[in-house]
C-alpha cells in the first residue's frame, strides 16, 4: 500500500510542473488577447481621429479655395461692390423682414387687449430665442472659428 501511495505521489509530483505550465500558458494567452484588444481599440481611435483631422483639413481647404475665388479682382468696380455687398444686403433684408413680422404680431396682440409685457413675452417665444441664438452663433461663431483656424 505504501508503495502504491508512493508511486501515485511520484506520478502527481512529476505531472505538477506540466499542469503548472499549462495553467501559465492559458493565463499568458488570455493576457496577450487582452493586450491585442487594447491595441486594436487604440488603432481604431487613432484612425477615427485621423479621419476627423482629414475632414477638418478638407473644410479649411474648401474655405480657402472659396475665399481665394471670391477675392480675385474682376477689374470692374460695380462688380466688386456688388460682390462685397450681397451677404450684408441679404442679411439686413431678412432682419428687417423678421423685425417687421414680430412688430406686426406685437401690434396685433396689443389691439386685442393684451398688455405690453404679455405681448412681448408672447412675441419673444422659445422658437424666436432659438432662431436668434442660431443666427448670432452663425455670424460670431464663424468669426471665432476662423480666428481659431488661422492660429495653428
Amino acid at each position: 500500500m505504501l508503495t502504491l501511495l508512493g508511486s501515485l505521489l511520484g506520478f502527481l509530483s512529476s505531472a505538477f510542473p506540466d499542469f503548472l505550465k499549462l495553467w501559465r500558458d492559458h493565463a499568458d494567452r488570455k493576457h496577450e488577447l487582452a493586450i491585442l484588444d487594447r491595441q486594436m481599440e487604440a488603432q481604431r481611435q487613432g484612425h477615427t481621429q485621423r479621419l476627423e483631422e482629414i475632414q477638418v483639413q478638407a473644410d479649411i481647404a474648401e474655405s480657402k479655395a472659396l475665399y481665394a475665388h471670391a477675392s480675385q479682382p474682376s477689374g470692374v468696380k460695380w462688380v466688386e461692390a456688388l460682390r462685397a455687398s450681397v451677404r450684408p444686403i441679404i442679411t439686413y433684408a431678412f432682419f428687417i423682414l423678421f423685425a417687421t413680422v414680430k412688430t406686426a404680431a406685437l401690434f396685433k396682440l396689443l389691439d386685442q387687449g393684451v398688455g405690453i409685457t404679455d405681448g412681448l413675452i408672447a412675441v419673444w417665444d422659445a422658437e424666436t430665442q432659438a432662431l436668434f441664438a442660431a443666427v448670432m452663433s452663425f455670424w460670431f461663431g464663424q468669426r471665432a472659428l476662423a480666428k481659431f483656424r488661422s492660429n495653428p
